[in-house]
């Protein structure tokens, strides 16, 4: 699992002048084995915009090359790069940060006021709180109970 982490993290700091060179940030960096193959995922996103295939294949072609010369990783692997999605995780301070004002999906490691999973809009994060609105009640949820979080689409 180390090895993995590592992995994770050193793609991640090569990914990022890519990406900033481009207008673009880097939301998660996966590396897991799906069958046979090491799959090393690459999820971004465009700050004010939206992300396009020219994107995806810029990092990808960019990043690919980089890595090639570097030598990282040292068994083979697929590189996927792609749009973290409408959908996207919310993992960072900054990304619940961006999230003010919009529906979001948090599931929890317990259950929390009687559930187990909430969507609501999150009207507010700090000090490790959020506060979040469903049908105009407001909860206030630690983040440290929080197992997974993502933007939620309404449908």
């Amino acid at each position: 699992m180390a090895a993995k982490q590592r992995v994770t993290d050193l793609v991640a700091e090569m990914a990022t002048p890519v990406l900033q060179e481009a207008g673009l940030e880097l939301v998660e960096v996966e590396y897991k084995k799906e069958g046979a193959n090491w799959i090393l995922r690459v999820f971004i996103d465009r700050p004010l915009g939206v992300v396009d295939l020219d994107d995806c294949v810029h990092v990808s072609e960019s990043l690919s090359t980089a890595l090639d010369e570097a030598d990282p990783i040292p068994s083979a692997y697929f590189l996927e790069v792609s749009s973290a999605g409408a959908e996207r995780p919310l993992k960072t301070e900054r990304d619940f940060e961006r999230a003010l004002g919009k529906r979001v999906f948090v599931s929890f490691y317990e259950p929390f006021g009687g559930r187990k999973t909430l969507e609501g809009i999150l009207l507010g994060y700090a000090d490790g709180l959020l506060d979040i609105e469903i049908d105009a009640d407001k909860i206030q949820v630690p983040r440290d109970k929080v197992a997974t979080a993502r933007l939620a689409i309404a449908w």
